[in-house]
């Protein structure tokens, strides 16, 4: 091929290439459309045996708030559950570990292993952090959420407001766009939020990264439409 013919090939393939480019992310914003409108029935997609639940604990309250809501889950249907914390936090796996040893029987220890796992999570931002570093350890968090999200395959996502579960949702919500996956996520805002949604709520929220935002005040409801009131839980 001649230098002129090499020159002309490329002047015509740069239209294809164009025209690829558009066509691609047509659809992506259609797929992303897609998932969104599917996900606001997301308890008529969940199967009527038990789904493998992942939930995600945060320090302080969010623990606290989330224990007292595993309390009164139905527990044979959300199983087998991972509870996930960060790296940086201890206390709140041993809470778990003790909340899922209180409801097992006597021969709870070999149980155990089988109802429920735990695990950490690289953490995206600790107290304090500047926002600027703070965009390096995210990435890491992601990468680190995306080898979890493959090794765990959650079909139930449960958090509550803890900053270590943005990630762990942004990867659940990329699978079901590009349909590896299909993790239902649930929010459960904490009853502490009256007025407004937390950072990690109202990043979910505007994102249409969860399917269902449950709020704990009727003031909040109104404030985010699309949320559910559903009373106090915790």
């Amino acid at each position: 091929m001649e230098k002129g013919d090499e020159c002309c090939f490329s002047i015509m393939t740069m239209p294809n290439l164009v025209i690829i480019l558009i066509a691609i992310f047509i659809i992506s914003i259609v797929r992303i459309l897609v998932v969104i409108h599917q996900s606001r029935k997301p308890l008529h997609s969940l199967p009527p045996k038990s789904v493998s639940t992942l939930i995600v604990l945060g320090s302080g309250g969010h623990t606290a708030e989330m224990i007292n809501l595993i309390r009164v889950l139905q527990r044979e249907r959300f199983t087998p559950r991972v509870y996930v914390a960060a790296s940086t936090d201890n206390m709140s796996l041993q809470k778990a570990q003790v909340l899922e040893a209180s409801m097992l029987d006597q021969a709870g220890s070999d149980k155990l292993k089988e109802t429920a796992q735990f695990m950490q999570i690289y953490r995206s931002r600790e107290v304090g952090q500047s926002y600027l570093t703070s965009i390096g350890t995210t990435l890491i968090a992601l990468a680190h959420a995306l080898l979890l999200m493959i090794k765990i395959r959650p079909q139930v996502i449960l958090c509550n407001g803890p900053g270590t579960c943005f990630p762990l949702c942004v990867i659940a919500f990329l699978f079901k766009v590009i349909g590896i996956r299909w993790s239902s996520i649930f929010y459960v805002e904490s009853t502490a939020r009256v007025n407004r949604l937390s950072l990690s709520g109202l990043l979910l929220y505007k994102l249409h990264i969860a399917d269902l935002i449950f709020v704990q005040w009727p003031h909040l409801q109104k404030e985010y439409p699309r949320t559910l009131y559903v009373g106090c839980l915790m």
